[in-house]
């Protein structure tokens, strides 16, 4: 049985990975970490977890946790794992960190786009891009630490990844237009999420200043060996859960100066992503909703080809805090570990 710890597990990620952990056969959470609630039950903190679980909450002593348990799962602020690893934690215990202190490789652009100080740059290079329908062979029981990527990262990325990788759209004419619920923006008061400043709403923010844009950047950079440069607006919704992206690009046309059909990129989606448990590409003339990926962990993709305009229009959908967060934290737990990567997270979608 392997023992697990959260460090945030009251935060909405954290709360959600207690409850896919909860429903995995082969792990036991030992530590439940709250800065915010130490010696207060879980339980009255979320109360859906009334009967379930009994434990109290503890503080955020990544020591004293490494000594305990086999993962750390650390659903904190940025900077907070960067300001506390060290070689001996991570000699001892293995971490998925679903904070951005790993995901960039190049510290001056994360520390340029996130205005704070990376305290521990020194594993940048040896932490693991967590994206596992990318990067499944890195992620072995060798490594020790995984950068679990973001939510909107995830869809972004995923949506567009085959059609960079094959060179089949022109990623100078990227832009990506982001949607998200408002549990994106974590459980702390803050006045522009309360109820009254989000119900009947809709507001774009972070516009061409949104720190989840370098590391978009970054991954789709790998894909098509070359250098990305993107335009990403993020926009809050009133709902609670949910990414949808829509992105467009400019086909490449062929030698023959037509664009590539529908079944030629429909080719190239599946020659990537048919094997995959958690990604569906869907029917021609179907596009994702948030609705049909609601607590689960699979990522719906679509796309539309516009034949006047010469472009592309891919539409991916996710739930934040499933495939966006805890969902992608728990399947890279399964690989670290060698374990079934669907392993507790075989969800159907609700619905409505």
């Amino acid at each position: 049985m392997i023992k697990a710890g959260i460090i945030g597990a009251t935060g909405y990620a954290g709360g959600e990975l207690v409850r896919l952990l909860h429903g995995h056969k082969d792990v036991e959470i030992v530590w439940y970490g709250s800065k915010s609630y130490i010696d207060k039950k879980y339980s009255e903190v979320y109360q859906n977890m009334f009967r379930i679980v009994e434990d109290v909450c503890k503080d955020d002593n990544l020591s004293e946790l490494a000594e305990q348990v086999d993962v750390i799962f650390t659903a904190t602020p940025q900077g907070f794992l960067a300001g506390l690893l060290t070689e001996e934690i991570l000699s001892k215990v293995k971490i998925v960190d679903l904070s951005a202190d790993y995901r960039i490789k190049d510290v001056a652009v994360y520390e340029k786009w996130y205005r704070i100080e990376h305290k521990s740059p020194q594993f940048i290079p040896e932490a693991v891009y967590g994206l596992c329908e990318i990067n499944r062979g890195q992620i072995t029981e060798k490594t020790r630490l995984v950068a679990n990527p973001g939510c909107y990262t995830t869809c972004s990325i995923l949506t567009a990844y085959p059609l960079v990788k094959e060179g089949l759209i022109d990623v100078d004419t990227l832009i990506v237009d982001a949607k998200s619920g408002t549990s994106g923006a974590g459980r702390g008061a803050k006045v522009q999420n309360l109820f009254c400043e989000v119900n009947e709403n809709m507001k774009a923010y972070g516009v061409a200043s949104h720190r989840h844009t370098p590391e978009i950047e970054e991954q789709l950079g790998y894909a098509g060996n070359c250098e990305v440069t993107i335009n990403f607006t993020p926009h809050l919704v009133p709902m609670n859960r949910g990414i949808l992206v829509t992105e467009y690009a400019k086909l490449n046309r062929k030698p023959d100066g037509s664009l590539p059909g529908f079944e030629e990129i429909k080719a190239v989606y599946d020659k990537y992503y048919a094997g995959e448990r958690f990604i569906r590409v869907l029917e021609k003339n179907v596009c994702p909703e948030t609705k049909w990926v609601e607590g689960s962990n699979y990522v719906d993709i679509g796309f539309v080809i516009d034949e006047r305009t010469g472009r592309i229009i891919m539409m991916g959908a996710l739930d934040n805090l499933v495939k966006g967060a805890a969902g992608q934290a728990v399947q890279n737990m399964n690989l670290l570990f060698g374990l079934k990567e669907s392993e507790g997270l075989e969800l159907v979608p609700c619905f409505p």
